[in-house]
């Protein structure tokens, strides 16, 4: 799913390795792997986990939003006047 996200271009190689790193923390934190997962790595975990989910998500429909808005405007600003 990941990879998916990436090839489509829906995040980039930096959100990706982001993931993919958090991926395998949470392997080792539900599974038994024999490496203990730290309070400070799961600590940073739960903070990047957010960056990904963000972007993809809360600011993805934060800047829709804002484009429509700026589009609204302009042609609101553009009907009103006269050449």
């Amino acid at each position: 799913m990941l990879e998916q996200l990436k090839n489509d271009g829906k995040i980039d190689g930096r959100l990706f390795e982001w993931a993919q790193e958090l991926r395998v923390l949470g392997n080792e934190g539900a599974h038994f792997t024999g490496t203990g997962v730290s309070r400070e790595d799961a600590a940073d975990g739960l903070a990047l986990a957010e960056a990904p989910l963000d972007y993809l998500y809360v600011l993805a429909a934060q800047f829709e939003a804002f484009k429509a808005r700026r589009a609204k405007a302009k042609g609101a600003g553009q009907s009103g006047s006269q050449n």
